[in-house]
């Protein structure tokens, strides 16, 4: 244990004293990866079931290459047909539901629903609530104060109704009155007016410029001489 004291400081003058004094161990590299044999085997069925297990470890690590690659040229292909991966979302999410739908698990829960919901509905006390239920809606509907409420809420419609056509009849005849009346009249009496001038005074410029190439023949003087 004397050689195990010894300074081992790589920056000290004695680190290459203990590695000289070390020997080396022969490791079996074969006995440590084995572990002990299990009960009820032999060595020869040992060796065949971990030659089985490296034969299917090889063939799990083909088939994930093979996948990767698949999944790479799905991928293209999507990217060339222009499916997003929201399409590709919802399209799985529809095979799912649709799985889901025709499973047996699926399938024995919706008739287990409606065998419930048909029993509930048979019971006696589901009869009886829904009797009481309609005896107390007729004669709600059948009461007074459902009755005046009705009626006073058609009378309010009407009123409501006959209203809104009133202020349309009022708003009508007000716009005729004003159509009517004598400011409105000048006002349509000063738009005209200003009208003609404008139409004249586009008509008295065009006959200025059409004579205006007379200028270039002057008239020849046919008397003899």
């Amino acid at each position: 244990m004397e050689s195990a004291s010894q300074d081992i400081n790589l920056n000290s003058p004695n680190k290459g004293l203990l590695s000289d004094t070390m020997t080396d161990v022969p490791v079996d590299s074969t006995a440590s990866a084995r572990t002990s044999v299990p009960e009820g085997l032999t060595e020869a069925e040992e060796e065949e079931l971990r030659s089985e297990l490296a034969k299917v470890e090889e063939e799990i690590g083909t088939l994930r290459q093979v996948l990767a690659a698949k999944e790479r040229h799905c991928g293209e292909l999507k990217r060339k047909l222009g499916l997003t991966t929201f399409d590709g979302l919802k399209q799985n999410l529809s095979k799912s539901w649709h799985d889901v739908q025709v499973s047996n698990a699926y399938m024995k829960t919706t008739e287990k629903l409606g065998e419930w919901n048909e029993k509930v509905t048979q019971s006696e006390l589901y009869l009886s609530a829904s009797s009481t239920l309609e005896d107390w809606n007729e004669k709600l509907t059948q009461s007074e104060a459902y009755k005046k409420t009705q009626e006073t809420l058609s009378q309010a419609g009407q009123k409501t109704s006959a209203a809104l056509s009133n202020v349309g009849s009022v708003i009508s005849r007000k716009l005729g009155d004003m159509r009517n009346s004598a400011t409105f009249k000048s006002f349509e009496d000063r738009v005209g007016t200003i009208k003609s001038k404008v139409v004249g005074s586009r008509e008295n410029s065009t006959d200025l410029q059409s004579p205006a190439g007379s200028g270039d023949n002057p008239p020849q003087d046919n008397a003899p001489f």
